[in-house]
């Protein structure tokens, strides 16, 4: 595909030459990473080795630790290496899934197997989209724990906050608040070795990219989300499905929301009065 005016070139062709690459990646999930993530959910949790390990910590796990030299200007690693270079500036967490199988355990040596399993290219309302599917295959001395899915997308610069907002969310039968501020995207940025600069730079998130503050990540809205399921259930669910539909800041607080479906929950995130911003749904 070729660019118009300001976006560049995209060889899709080249790109998917991607398709099929790996990538493994091991590190010791250590009782003091797991104080970490629990202090920054305020949770409360075992510590002990052998001890059942906090859902969804292995985001936080075998994250690449790429040299400042060799970052981005939005603080992201370069283009290259394991994702294809996609040439388009904005790169954004889209979705994903995971399947849980088993718990992780603390101390345990845990191993990410990554591929890539899909290059696309779309056109978006301004301009193209080049989404990345990568999966994660999550285990440790017994085994596969955690199988994900990661949905990537890759866009131009646009016009932050031009397209019409949708309608307001609708409040769910299960409500829970949280604070936006900027010490829980920090930690959580900590947490995860994530350089991006729109979760705790408001200079660049408002004056480079445009948007009126820190962007909430996404994961970290799957992680809440994935947590108040279990919390509601009373257990983790085997299946946990969730997509970005718009972005959260941290000018207003948001809520955690869920819905009784046949076959399990339907979760959301939104603040006050805005529309809904990730959407997921769990199954046990």
């Amino acid at each position: 595909m070729t660019g118009t005016g300001t976006h560049p070139q995209i060889d899709i062709g080249a790109l998917r030459g991607w398709i099929g690459r790996t990538e493994t990646r091991s590190e010791l999930l250590t009782p003091a990473l797991a104080e970490r993530f629990n202090a920054t959910f305020a949770r409360r949790g075992p510590l002990d080795e052998g001890a059942e390990a906090p859902l969804l910590i292995h985001l936080c796990l075998t994250q690449p630790a790429v040299p400042a030299d060799e970052l981005g200007p939005d603080g992201h690693p370069a283009r290259g290496g394991f994702l294809p270079p996609v040439p388009l500036p904005r790169r954004m967490w889209a979705g994903g899934a995971f399947a849980f199988h088993r718990p992780l355990r603390i101390g345990a040596e845990v191993t990410r197997l990554s591929t890539i399993r899909d290059v696309v290219l779309k056109q978006g309302r301004t301009g193209p989209l080049c989404f990345v599917t990568v999966e994660h295959e999550i285990s440790d001395a017994d085994g596969p724990a955690v199988t994900e899915r990661q949905d990537i997308v890759y866009r131009g610069l646009g016009a932050a906050g031009s397209k019409a907002e949708p309608a307001a969310a609708a409040p769910g039968e299960h409500s829970k608040g949280i604070r936006a501020d900027p010490v829980l995207l920090f930690r959580y940025s900590a947490l995860t070795f994530n350089g991006h600069r729109i979760h705790y730079d408001q200079p660049y998130v408002t004056q480079e990219e445009g948007y009126p503050g820190l962007i909430v990540h996404g994961p970290m809205q799957a992680t809440l989300l994935a947590q108040y399921a279990a919390d509601l259930r009373g257990a983790v669910p085997s299946e946990f499905r969730f997509r970005s539909l718009s972005p959260l800041f941290d000018t207003a607080d948001f809520s955690l929301n869920a819905r009784d479906t046949a076959d399990g929950l339907m979760l959301w995130t939104a603040r006050p009065g805005g529309p809904i911003a990730m959407e997921a749904s769990a199954r046990w």
